[in-house]
């Protein structure tokens, strides 16, 4: 989702229903404010974050909004969905307006999603070119050894995206369950490295995207806001 930024006027004539001369009129008699101060030219940028004022009348206030969601398995990635129970469902009590997910998870996957209504803040998250890294935990149908960890670290071709991945770290928990680290996303990434071994995946939980980890004290279904340390985390 792209952070909607655009013209004052634009917004007071669509927002009033009114032609952009009156709008010029408004901002001659300094009739509208913008976070407090006086707008004094027509091309004045704003965001959806922007406090907008017109004769003593607030148009929008909108703050930025965190949350960290323990989602639990059976709950779609979306904000909306005809069949499933979706994570924004989950969020009660909350404005959803603009909320959007940075991040998304299988329906069967479990753990850490990050919700938000600030493009810029997920876009600097989940872009490719960040590189941030996701944490799993994995358990597989089958035992595991230190052949699966050379396999992942040195990349894995994927035919259809026709692409190598990047080196992804494996670390062997117990016979049956790894930790996976991985600086990309692409479709089943995880079940698909571990397919080329003919194991199954039979739970993928994140544990982390960055350096913000799920909180430990939330039960699946659970949420809170991200503190404002946290929201720092990612830049």
């Amino acid at each position: 989702m792209a952070s909607k930024r655009g013209r004052i006027d634009t917004f007071i004539a669509k927002q009033l229903q009114i032609p952009k001369k009156s709008v010029r009129s408004l901002i001659a008699n300094q009739q509208l404010l913008l976070n407090g101060d006086i707008v004094i030219t027509p091309d004045t940028q704003i965001d959806e974050f922007s406090l907008i004022e017109c004769q003593g009348e607030i148009l929008q206030q909108r703050q930025r909004a965190y949350w960290m969601l323990y989602k639990p398995q059976g709950v779609v990635s979306a904000t909306v969905d005809e069949q499933h129970q979706t994570a924004l469902d989950l969020l009660e009590g909350v404005d959803k307006d603009l909320l959007h997910i940075a991040g998304r998870l299988d329906l069967n996957s479990t753990g850490l999603l990050l919700i938000t209504n600030d493009a810029k803040w997920s876009q600097a998250l989940m872009s490719p070119d960040n590189k941030v890294t996701k944490r799993y935990l994995v358990t597989l149908a089958n035992p595991i050894d230190d052949t699966y960890v050379e396999a992942f670290a040195g990349g894995m071709w994927f035919e259809y995206e026709g692409i190598t991945t990047q080196a992804a770290t494996l670390i062997i928990v117990s016979r049956y369950q790894a930790i996976v680290e991985l600086k990309e996303g692409k479709y089943h990434q995880i079940k698909r490295m571990f397919g080329r071994f003919n194991n199954p995946v039979v739970a993928l939980h994140r544990e982390s995207i960055g350096l913000i980890e799920l909180d430990n004290t939330l039960q699946p279904g659970e949420f809170r806001a991200l503190s404002a340390d946290e929201v720092s985390l990612v830049n």
